[in-house]
Order: C-alpha cells, then sequence, then structure tokens
C-alpha cells in the first residue's frame, strides 16, 4: 500500500494547545495509527514541522517526541517547497501578518481561531486564501465533540420541532496568579495581544449556534472585567485591560432566543463547564462536552412545587430526564478536524469549515464589542453582503 508524507509547518505548537492538542493528540496519533487512509486506497502520513521562536521549547519538544524536524526560521519553512500546509496556534496577535505570508508562499492554510483581530482582517486573510487556489480552514474543535455530536443529530431528525430557546453557560475560575499559577497565558487578559474573553470565546459560540441551532442574527452584549489585576508567568503584576466575565442575547434565524453566558471567573456547578439547553416543541435537550440528556414533549412531567420536601422537589426536575446512548466511536475533537483538513488537502474531500467561517466568528466579536460600546443590539449583515462591501 503507497504512503505518501504530507509536511506541516506547525508554529506555535510550543504553547499548551499546540502541545497537547493539536500535535499529540492529533497529528502524532493519526501518524502513529498508520495515517489516513485516502479514496484510492493509499495512506497519507502526516509529518509535522515546528516552528517557534525559542529553541530551548522547540528542541525539548522535537526529543520528546522522536526527533521532529524543527526551526525558528520562518522564511526558509515557508520557502521549502516540500512543506505543503502551514498551521498557526501561535497567540492571537500577529496572526493575520503570519498567515498572509503563508499564503504569499503558497502554502496550504489552517489557522486556529480567531484567525485575525478584526472581521476585516478576516475577510482578507479568506479572501487571499480563495484567490491563490489554496485550500483553507479554521480550527472548529467543538462540532466533534460527543456531546455536540449528539445535539445535531437530535437537531438535523427534527427532534427539537420548532427550537424555541437556547441557553449556552460556560465558565470556570482562571486563577489570578497569588494563590496558584494561571491556567492560562498572561496574554489571555492583554488586548495588545489578543487577549480578552470575547475574542477567545465568541467565535466558538458562532458556530456553534450557526451549525447546530441556526445562524445568529442580532445580538445584545454586556461585559466586565471581575479579576482587574493578576500576575503573569514570572510572577509579575499586571492590570487586566481586557473583559472575563461576559453575558449576551442573540436572535437566531427562525426566531429562537439564545442567552449566552461565557465567564473566566465564575465558579460553576453544572453538569459540565460548557452546557447547551434546548428548548423546542417537540422537546428539549441538555448536552456537554460529552453527554446528552433528553426530555420529549411526551414524556415532560409537571414538577412538584414544594417548599416543605426538597428531595421530592429536586427529583421532579431531574429524573424525568433520559441520557442519550453513545453509539458512533468518539474521535478526539482536534484530531477529527485534522482528518477532515488532509483529506480536503489530498483529495479535495469536503471540509466543513473554511477560513470564511472563521471571519463569521470575528463579526460576531466586533458586534458584541459594539453592542457593549453603544448600549444597543447589533444586526449582523448576512456575510455575502458583507464580503462583497469589503471587496
Amino acid at each position: 500500500m503507497e504512503t505518501r508524507n504530507i509536511r506541516i509547518v506547525m508554529e506555535g505548537v510550543t504553547g499548551r494547545l499546540g502541545t497537547n492538542q493539536h500535535l499529540i493528540r492529533s497529528l502524532i496519533a493519526i501518524a502513529r495509527d498508520g495515517g489516513i487512509a485516502l479514496r484510492d486506497g493509499s495512506r497519507l502520513m502526516p509529518v509535522p514541522v515546528l516552528l517557534g521562536r525559542n529553541a530551548d521549547k522547540l528542541r525539548a519538544l522535537s526529543a520528546a517526541h522522536g526527533g521532529l524536524e524543527w526551526s525558528i526560521d520562518r522564511e526558509s519553512c515557508l520557502a521549502d517547497p516540500q512543506n505543503e500546509i502551514y498551521f498557526d496556534v501561535a497567540s492571537t496577535g500577529g496572526r493575520y501578518e503570519r498567515a498572509m505570508s503563508a499564503i504569499a508562499a503558497g502554502k496550504h492554510i489552517y489557522l486556529e481561531k480567531p484567525i485575525g483581530a478584526s472581521f476585516d482582517e478576516a475577510l482578507a486573510i479568506s479572501r487571499a486564501a480563495v484567490d491563490a487556489g489554496l485550500k483553507n480552514g479554521v480550527v472548529q474543535d467543538k462540532l466533534f465533540l460527543p456531546g455536540l455530536q449528539k445535539l445535531a443529530k437530535l437537531k438535523n431528525s427534527g427532534y427539537f420541532g420548532r427550537i424555541l430557546s437556547v441557553k449556552l453557560d460556560f465558565g470556570w475560575w482562571i486563577f489570578d496568579g497569588e494563590m496558584h499559577p494561571s491556567q492560562r497565558s498572561s496574554w489571555n487578559y492583554k488586548k495588545a495581544e489578543g487577549g480578552g474573553l470575547i475574542l477567545d470565546m465568541f467565535p466558538h459560540w458562532r458556530y456553534i449556534l450557526d451549525k447546530i441551532i441556526g445562524e445568529i442574527r442580532s445580538v445584545s452584549c454586556v461585559s466586565t472585567t471581575q479579576a482587574t489585576s493578576r500576575k503573569d508567568e514570572r510572577g509579575n503584576r499586571y492590570e487586566v485591560d481586557v473583559e472575563d466575565h461576559v453575558v449576551a442575547i442573540a436572535q437566531l434565524e427562525g426566531g429562537a432566543i439564545a442567552q449566552i453566558f461565557s465567564s473566566w471567573a465564575t465558579r460553576p456547578r453544572n453538569d459540565d463547564m460548557l452546557t447547551l439547553h434546548v428548548d423546542g416543541t417537540g422537546g428539549s435537550a441538555v448536552a456537554g462536552l460529552h453527554d446528552c440528556v433528553v426530555q420529549p414533549a411526551v414524556g415532560t412531567p409537571k414538577p412538584v412545587w414544594s417548599v416543605d420536601n426538597p428531595a421530592v422537589h429536586a427529583a421532579g426536575l431531574r429524573d424525568a430526564w433520559q441520557a442519550m446512548p453513545d453509539v458512533d466511536p468518539f474521535v478526539h475533537s482536534y484530531r477529527a478536524g485534522w482528518e477532515r483538513f488532509l483529506r480536503h488537502v489530498a483529495e479535495d474531500a469536503p471540509f466543513p469549515s473554511p477560513l470564511l467561517d472563521g471571519a463569521k466568528g470575528l463579526q460576531l466579536v466586533e458586534a458584541c464589542h459594539r453592542s457593549h460600546a453603544e448600549r444597543r443590539w447589533v444586526d449582523l449583515e448576512p456575510l455575502d453582503a458583507a464580503v462583497s462591501k469589503a471587496a
């Protein structure tokens, strides 16, 4: 059986996300399993090329995984015709310039979100890749999580009937570096470096709601900074100049209302760090990262309002839900995206998340910022109109 190597320049892969999710659990895992089977019977073997600024970190990461090729020279990596794909998982700041240089070098391009610092930048990157005839995509890993895949199956089957409302609840407590080291890099809290909860998380909420529930048509948003002072990786204190707590309401195509709660300053007591509660005329569902429970209209109980017996009250609310079974095998969500993108490059297989989808995430980000600043609802222009206007 023929096996073809495909070399992938991975920039910023020494960070937590790049190392754990994209390198180890995606590309190395694919290679360990013998590559990707293509339609013609051959196999495609990913070959990571690590790119970054810190030679010591790159050398250590390379050694830990069998001596992967690495470099601190972007120009030579992009100039090498053997390198077919450029992937960026470095900090958000500077992603536009890095992406445009890779496109100019003729590399197929796969980017972490957000794909730029603004909607205009995102449109420009997408247009440049398309004009150059390059395969392109944005990471949309949440679509491949088991809980959300179950939710999508419910939607596609018609289970919900007419969707009435959605509650998206996300959050965790990010330590400020005083009592414990922070779980997130300090750049996440610095505007100049591409930080901020809206820029980081609302691109996710855009594609989740758009592709599973219904497209966002308008949004009202308010945000605040709860942890105003933090310590960085070296223990130095700095002032936070971005939001870390956001509440938004979005109107979806078809009239459903979505409530979106997102916080890096909350101690959750939910079934998961991310939950989506969808109510429809035909039934309801609550999905987390892995699990999904349902309550159809025909099985909807009449809860007991009991101020005298708390146990009866709680049981009436929770016992009428049924867990959806695990039928399909789970493929790691980042790996699932990589497998689809590699097939897209190798044999023009469909890919569900082009860079234009990444631009939609930035469109929502800017609408949320505008809504907060102006204290009003903001409509999201249809993307084809926005693209024509920007051309």
